[in-house]
């Protein structure tokens, strides 16, 4: 195994627009070893952008450069489709924001489990799957699994459509898991729980976990890095237990927009962002 699981340096993503070309990610560059590393930001600032080409599935018209994307040894810039998609789902995955586009919305949600087990194990007898699959919507603290496996996606409520996202994701246990919000829909509790899991993932089979977030208190507490973006491009890296030592004034009108229930009852600060921002580099 190499020291780091992923490396990428210079990472660019452009959409074409009216007149040109639109860049959302500029010259990301990032490293990721067995651990927890966290992505917080605005909505737009190329969180889930970076996670997506790491996997491989943005759409053809984006246009994107990299200098280096490496994967576990692996050069995901020479790879060929077909071994990018041999990747993703077993060696790579990635619990997306809503499940209501994530899921088969004409598929019974346990049988698109089973589906996901029996892709890495073609030989796996369906007894068995249908057992990992039971097992698995137990260990996301789902209270009556035999019910929701034969459940459509629109008969499940919001936290447990993605109760199941994480269910189908963690499954085969990925050496890597995207998690993009993947705690957004769920009350503290199940939250709790569910981070549980993926730190047990971590620390048991040294996983790598990208967590892309915009709760920076829950990033300080459960990831082990924090990288900040703002406009496609990081301005800040440091350890999460020190977040509120952050240097960045971005970093640090973030964490003073947070409500505190024991501060005072005056508006909360508005972000005043700088033209000087957008050449920042960490």
């Amino acid at each position: 195994m190499s020291e780091n699981l992923v490396e990428i340096e210079n990472l660019r993503i452009a959409f074409p627009r009216e007149g040109g070309m639109s860049d959302a990610v500029r010259g990301v560059s990032l490293s990721l070893g067995r651990e927890k590393l966290g992505i917080v930001g605005e909505s737009g600032s190329g969180k889930s952008l970076t996670g997506r080409a790491l996997l491989g599935v943005l759409p053809s018209y984006a246009k994107i450069s990299v200098d280096k994307m490496v994967f576990d040894g692996i050069d995901l810039t020479a790879a060929s489709p077909k071994l990018r998609r041999s990747l993703r789902g077993g060696r790579m995955g990635m619990i997306l924001q809503d499940p209501k586009f994530s899921l088969n919305p004409v598929m019974r949600v346990g049988l698109q489990i089973v589906e996901a087990i029996r892709i890495g194990d073609k030989k796996l007898p369906k007894r068995e799957a249908f057992k990992q699959a039971l097992a698995v919507l137990e260990a996301v603290h789902i209270r009556d699994p035999e019910r929701v496996f034969s459940l459509y996606p629109h008969e499940l409520s919001g936290g447990m459509g993605q109760r199941v996202m994480i269910a189908m994701m963690v499954v085969r246990e990925p050496d890597l898991l995207i998690a993009d919000e993947p705690t957004s829909a769920l009350d503290v509790t199940v939250q709790t729980q569910v981070l549980s899991i993926l730190d047990e993932l971590v620390t048991r089979r040294g996983m790598g976990l990208i967590f892309i977030s915009h709760d920076l208190r829950l990033v300080s507490r459960f990831c082990d890095r924090v990288i900040v973006m703002y406009a496609g491009q990081i301005v800040e890296t440091l350890r999460a237990d020190r977040l509120n030592e952050a240097s960045h004034p971005y970093t640090r009108g973030l964490l003073a927009c947070l409500p505190t229930i024991d501060g005072p009852l005056d508006p909360l600060p508005v972000l005043q962002r700088q033209a000087s921002w957008l050449e920042a580099r960490p």
